[in-house]
This record gives C-alpha cells, sequence and structure tokens, in this order.
C-alpha cells in the first residue's frame, strides 16, 4: 500500500514555543523549519510513501518544503492542527480518492524511513491505526486507509483520544525515530542522541542544550 502523508506545519514564529530554555526567539523558527525539513525529506525518502502534503500558511517554510519535493496546502481553516489535518485531507483525496492517508508530525528530525515503512506497514492492517509518541501520551503518526475518515484528535493526552476514537494502537518495537518529536530541550537532546538530519544537526549545532 502507498501512502500519502499530510503533515500540519503552524507559522514558524509560533512554533515550538516550549523550546524556549533551549533556543532563544531568533532561533526557533529555524530550528522548526529545520525540523520540519528532515522529517519531509525522511518521508519522501521511504519506500511505502506515495507523496507528502504539507498544511502551511507560512511562506518560508512552503518555498523550502516544496523544493524538498512536498506538495504545499495553504491552512484554509486557520483554526489549529486538528482542522488543518481535516483540510489536508479532504485537499489529497480530491486528487487522489480513496487514498490511503497518514497525518504525521512535522518535528520528527531522526526520521528513518525504514521505520516509517514498518509503522505504514503495520498500520495497513487496520482501518485506523496510531502510533503513540517517545512520552507514552502523544501521538506522532494517525493512519486511514481507504476512505476511511482521518478523525484526529491530535494535541493532549491524544493517545487516549484516538484509542477512544476506535483507532489501533500500534505497538512496535524499533521505530523509536517515528516515535520522537520535539517539543522541549530533553526531547531535541533524546532526538540529537537517535541521530538527526542534516538540517536539524545544522540548526542545532551551537544551541546550549541543559543537561548535554
Amino acid at each position: 500500500m502507498q501512502w500519502t502523508l499530510v503533515i500540519p506545519l503552524k507559522p514558524l514564529p509560533q512554533a515550538k514555543s516550549r523550546l524556549a530554555d533551549t533556543a532563544g526567539d531568533g532561533v526557533r523558527p529555524g530550528l522548526a523549519l529545520a525540523f520540519a525539513q528532515d522529517t519531509v525529506a525522511a518521508a519522501l525518502a521511504c519506500a511505502a510513501v506515495a507523496d507528502v502534503a504539507v498544511v502551511t500558511d507560512d511562506e518560508r517554510a512552503g518555498r523550502e518544503l516544496s523544493a524538498l519535493g512536498a506538495r504545499i496546502v495553504p491552512d484554509t481553516p486557520g483554526s489549529g492542527l486538528n482542522a488543518a489535518l481535516v483540510h489536508g485531507t479532504a485537499a489529497v483525496r480530491r486528487v487522489r480518492p480513496g487514498a490511503a492517508v497518514a497525518a504525521l508530525n512535522a518535528d520528527l528530525p531522526a526520521l528513518r524511513p525504514a521505520e516509517l515503512s514498518r509503522v505504514l506497514g503495520a498500520a495497513a492492517e487496520f482501518p485506523r491505526a496510531f502510533l503513540a509518541d517517545a512520552a507514552g501520551t502523544g501521538t506522532t503518526l494517525l493512519a486511514a486507509a481507504g476512505d476511511r475518515a482521518l478523525r484526529p484528535a491530535f494535541g493532549v493526552d491524544s493517545r487516549i483520544r484516538h484509542r477512544a476514537l476506535g483507532a489501533t494502537e500500534l505497538r512496535l518495537a524499533g521505530v523509536d525515530s517515528v516515535r520522537q518529536d520535539v517539543d522541549t530541550g530533553e526531547d531535541l537532546r533524546a532526538a540529537l542522541a537517535l541521530g538527526v538530519g542534516p538540517r536539524t544537526a545544522a540548526a542545532s549545532a551551537g544551541l546550549l542544550i541543559p543537561g548535554s
């Protein structure tokens, strides 16, 4: 099964506010962009991925991610993460009716194509499925096969909400790169330990990361 990934990205100046103790206001937008670039590049290199749609209104991010091969979908609703994902999924399925769609976080800078392929292969066995984040409370990937509605419920405690909405939780070992999103300095240290992509490595090289 080939998947279309829908990746939401808020305007860069508003992104990654919880990294304030690690990266200053002038650094965080570039760091958020680097996360997204490495995520998109790895996703496009995955054999199970047909294409990637990024939902964003950020002009800089749109240019950079389009140059990598992503399709840019304007965030017309402008009503937050879940509304952006519903909108992006609808845009994808207008072009490819019945496409298998997976929502993927934009902050997975250590993402490995082979690990993503394993997760998507497992997701293909269920109408809807999700992968919990490294912290065990959130979600980094939510998949809907065929013409199933995505029904995203990202945000605080999304693991519980996605399970309550009937999505099957994927319990896979060895896919740490797909679980490791980055919201805090501790998350960034964990991603760096896994091995991040080149853009994140460059953007984070000068940071003083607490505890490192």
